[in-house]
């Protein structure tokens, strides 16, 4: 992976827009980051990790979506990174733009806009670039699979966080397992752990709930032997229980089979006690039943004979019943017609009170002949009917004839009213469509003037607070020359001073014999003695590095007043010497007419609209007047021929109707009158014919009477009994009789006759003795029973349990297993003697890996004197696996990775980071990995270890490897010349690049 560009816009301390050019940078090999604390260094590493994964590293994944965007942004900015790389041969541009609030295009507030992605491809055959896709998942997971590494990986092989790695030393072996756990993607052997732990759990509930049925089965069989089982004391899971359940089933069936020998015998005896009892039992209640039928016999004969009078007079009636029966059909048929004569006759009477008095006396055929007339009469209205409907339609005609002129007088009159005013309406429209397009010209014009102004208020606005940066850079260039000049003339009086002193310097390391330095003599008579105040050569250089100091910062504060000059004059150029309040008043007014004019132009569509509406409505209007006018013109003839057909039909219908209000008047009375006379006639002749045949009926009752021998016909009703009465007299006649051949049956009968000369029977004691022998025989069935289903329970849960026992075998077999499994993966088995779990195991190889890796790199920083091992010892009381020591080459020992000093951890760290990056990049496919940066740390190195972790860093730029370094330390500056400086300022931090190519 090769990174080309980077454009960030509003995104962290960023306001504006500013680029890295990455291709430039990465051309030297190794390149330096700096900038004040705060200034946005890290930001520029978040940017790239973004844009490749849509989130920042590490702790800032708290600073997504709306607080990635930089508060020196303007309201209209959107947040935006692109980044421009080559990863698998494929040369690639991601776009990302988090989401965003933005002010309204309507009105006042602010709206949020979502996050939007883009993901292109070069095509050097076609020379441009391809879009590939918009999805924001799409583009991650294609970024993962070409880098091969999650977001934590590439933080961690990528962006080099050195405190990272320092803790990582000194961590112990469960954080150290957390990291690398990230990084490796072991978490599939810790499932491996968790599913053996699970499958062992599940085995031992399956094994528990075998042994659990089987000592319930064991406790059933206990119950159903009532007791008569000794179980031991067993719980499930422990050894033995199957046996010891087996063993008590097998005594238990043997128990109940004896004691169901046994019930079997005591069964039989009493049923045979029971049987002799049941006999002696049916013989007494039998003599007993015989007497009891005699004596209610005898009972029944002599209330039969107080009954025998009434019997007889019973049966008399019956007789005169029988005869009466053949009166019945002549007394029905005269009931039927003297009902029928009587419905006739009222009906007659209501239809005759209808009709008028002049029909009071006239017959059947006088009504029927009146009724006739009146239809003739009725049929002669038929075509005084058919003008009387004309002469309607007549009317609604003309009605509807005056009703649409009184409409087309309307039509007429408003018409009339609006073409009136139709020059005028134009005229007004017309004048408005000129004025809206005079305002769009304007608004135009407007428009090309706006941009100019505002970028010149804003270049005012820039000068301004150039101006002021300007002066106080002034202010810090002539205090920084003066803390320069003081520095230097404090360090040329010390050196002057030292000078001076020189000799009692020279002297102090004067020996007797000893040839003088200065002018060879061997004796010293009178050397030069230190006075008060003498300055020594420490002091001198101490004043000489802070006059160096000074100066360095001399320099900085003019190069940056240099900056601030430039800043400043290409401002003015664009600004002039305008003041910035009349600038910001001119383009407020510039606005203002603006904003008028386009609000006047906005109205030319409306007012174009309302011309065109206005002139159809004109056409319209024209034409309804044209056919209101046609319409009057033919309604005169029409009407003139509708009056003289209406005086026609007036005059014809006066005649028709006679006295009534209207022929259909006249019709209605005429056709109630013809349904009265109709009636009338034929209720008439019904009562006629109902009065014959009763005077026929009355002849046959008389006749059927003295032929059944009444003297009337009201004694033959009288003696007709109806259903209901003769059912319950012959049901009295047959209950006699039956009665009475009953008793002459049980008083006939031999054995109840024989019986009723015994001795009363003792029903009770024998009874008794019956019921005793019934209840010994239940006790004997009923234990015979119980123990039939106390063998029958026992055979079923003994099988029951021989089936469990062979099932829970291989389920023992299989928990035995995976028990030896998952405590061995788990590192709890006595067979895991280093207590190491399988996650741990397989990063245990991984971490031997990454320290023979770093140690190459940490050999070379430490000048060959400290090698990075693993090391599979335990710590304390934990589980070992993850241990890291450091071989001391001057010792020959190996130690903790805790003991080593600031700057020892700091190279160690470094190398155990580039270490663990080539073993990840190998572990995610071999992804070549062409740009590394290293985030700080190097403060802590003195000047001879420093330049040992250069050289390391810089024999990563082989095969054209570029390596970013992120450091204040100022001594880099000097040592690496491809810088990317990170300015910050009022209004956002901004991007400098020097020393490339």
């Amino acid at each position: 992976m090769r990174l080309h560009r980077l454009d960030v816009t509003a995104f962290g301390p960023f306001g504006g827009s500013q680029s890295v050019d990455f291709g430039e940078l990465s051309a030297a090999g190794l390149f330096l980051l700096h900038g004040p604390t705060g200034a946005g260094k890290t930001s520029v590493l978040d940017a790239v990790c973004f844009a490749l994964y849509g989130s920042v590293p590490g702790a800032r994944q708290s600073g997504q979506g709306l607080a990635l965007r930089s508060d020196h942004a303007a309201a209209g900015t959107r947040t935006e990174v692109v980044l421009e790389l080559t990863v698998a041969g494929r040369r690639l541009e991601i776009t990302r733009q988090p989401p965003w609030e933005r002010p309204k295009k309507r009105g006042s507030g602010t709206t949020t806009e979502k996050a939007q992605s883009w993901l292109r491809e070069y095509d050097a055959t076609a020379a441009a670039w391809k879009d590939l896709s918009r999805s924001h998942q799409e583009i991650g997971e294609e970024i993962t699979q070409l880098l091969g590494m999650s977001r934590e990986q590439f933080c961690q092989v990528v962006l080099l966080p050195q405190g990272d790695f320092a803790r990582f030393l000194r961590a112990d072996a469960e954080a150290r397992g957390k990291l690398l756990g990230r990084l490796f993607d072991t978490h599939r052997f810790a499932e491996v752990e968790k599913r053996l732990a699970e499958r062992r759990r599940a085995a031992e509930a399956e094994v528990r709930e075998g042994d659990a049925a089987l000592l319930a089965d064991a406790h059933r069989m206990q119950q159903a032997a009532d007791g008569a089982l000794d179980l031991p004391e067993l719980a499930p899971g422990e050894p033995g229980l199957a046996e010891a359940v087996i063993a008590a089933a097998a005594v238990a069936r043997s128990t109940a089979r004896e004691q169901l020998t046994i019930a079997h015998c005591r069964l039989a005896a009493t049923e045979s006690a029971q049987a002799a009892a049941e006999r002696a039992l049916d013989d007494v209640r039998e003599t007993a039943r015989l007497q009891r039928r005699f004596a209610e016999a005898r009972e029944r004969a002599a209330r039969l004979e107080d009954r025998a009078g009434a019997h007889r007079d019973a049966q008399a009636r019956m007789e005169r019943s029988r005869k009466a029966e053949a009166v019945a059909p002549a007394l029905e048929l005269r009931e039927a017609a003297d009902a029928e004569h009587r419905r006739a006759a009222a009906a007659e009477a209501r239809a005759r009170a209808l009709l008028p008095d002049s029909y009071a006396d006239a017959g059947a055929a006088g009504l029927a002949a009146a009724a006739r007339r009146t239809a003739e009469e009725l049929g002669g209205l038929e075509s005084a009917r058919r003008a009387e409907q004309r002469l309607t339609q007549l009317v609604a005609e003309r009605a509807d004839l005056d009703r649409q002129e009184r409409a087309d007088e309307d039509v007429l009159q408003e018409a009339g009213a609006w073409l009136a005013d139709w020059d005028a309406t134009r005229s007004g429209l017309q004048t408005r469509v000129e004025s809206a397009q005079e305002a769009a010209t304007r608004a135009e014009q407007l428009g090309v003037q706006r941009e100019p102004a505002q970028r010149r208020l804003g270049a005012a606005r820039q000068r301004d607070a150039l101006a002021r940066d300007t002066e106080d850079a002034h202010a810090r260039v002539s205090a920084a020359r003066e803390r320069a000049t003081e520095a230097r003339a404090h360090w040329l009086d010390l050196k002057e001073q030292r000078l001076t002193g020189i000799a009692a310097e020279l002297a102090a390391n004067l020996a007797d014999g000893e040839p003088c330095a200065v002018c060879g003599a061997t004796e010293h008579p009178a050397p030069a003695r230190k006075v008060a105040g003498h300055v020594d050569r420490e002091a001198e250089d101490r004043a000489l590095a802070a006059y160096q100091r000074a100066d360095e910062q001399r320099a900085e504060e003019e190069r940056r007043l240099g900056v601030v000059r430039e800043a400043l004059a290409a401002a003015t150029a664009e600004a002039g010497d305008t003041p910035t309040a009349r600038l910001a008043e001119e383009v407020e007014e510039l606005e203002r007419l603006y904003g008028r004019a386009r609000s006047e132009a906005g109205a030319l569509h409306a007012a174009h609209e309302e011309l065109r509406q206005a002139e159809q409505e004109h056409e319209r209007r024209t034409a309804v007047r044209q056919q209101a006018a046609v319409r009057a013109a033919s309604r005169v003839g029409h009407r003139d021929r509708l009056d003289r057909e209406r005086a026609v039909l007036a005059e014809e219908l006066t005649q028709a109707r006679g006295t009534a209000a209207s022929v259909t008047a006249r019709a209605t009375q005429l056709e109630r009158q013809a349904a009265l006379l109709t009636e009338g006639a034929d209720t008439a002749r019904a009562a006629e014919d109902t009065a014959q045949r009763l005077k026929d009926a009355d002849s046959r009752l008389s006749d059927a009477a003295f032929r059944a021998g009444f003297e009337t016909p009201q004694a033959a009703a009288a003696a007709l009994l109806d259903a209901a009465a003769h059912r319950e007299l012959q049901h009295r006649l047959d209950a006699w009789q039956s009665e009475e051949a009953a008793v002459r049956a049980v008083l006939a009968e031999d054995g109840t006759a024989a019986a009723a000369q015994r001795p009363p029977a003792d029903v009770a004691s024998v009874e008794q003795a019956a019921a005793l022998a019934a209840r010994r025989l239940r006790d004997a069935a009923s234990a015979r029973d119980a123990a039939a289903r106390r063998c029958g329970e026992l055979d079923r849960l003994s099988a029951r349990s021989a089936a469990g026992v062979r099932r829970l075998a291989p389920l023992r077999e299989e928990y035995d297993r995976v028990t030896r499994l998952a405590t061995l993966a788990a590192g709890t088995s006595a067979e895991n003697e280093r207590k190491m779990r399988l996650e741990s195991y397989v990063l245990a190889a991984r971490l031997e890996q990454v320290a023979a890796a770093a140690t190459v790199r940490l050999q070379r920083m430490s000048s060959g004197r400290y090698t990075l091992v693993h090391s599979d010892d335990r710590t304390g009381r934990g589980r070992s696996g993850l241990g890291l020591h450091v071989v001391d080459a001057w010792t020959g020992r190996e130690r903790d990775t805790a003991t080593l000093s600031g700057g020892e951890t700091f190279f160690a760290s470094l190398a155990l980071a580039l270490g663990l990056a080539d073993v990840v990049t190998d572990e995610a496919g071999g992804v070549r990995l062409d740009t590394l940066f290293i985030d700080e740390g190097f403060g802590s190195l003195d000047e001879q270890t420093l330049d040992e972790v250069l050289d390391v860093l810089d024999s990563l730029r082989e095969r054209d490897r570029s390596v970013g370094i992120v450091s204040h330390v100022a001594d880099l500056r000097r040592r690496i010349h491809a810088q990317l400086e990170v300015v910050k300022g009022r209004s956002g931090s901004v991007l400098r690049q020097r020393g490339a190519r």
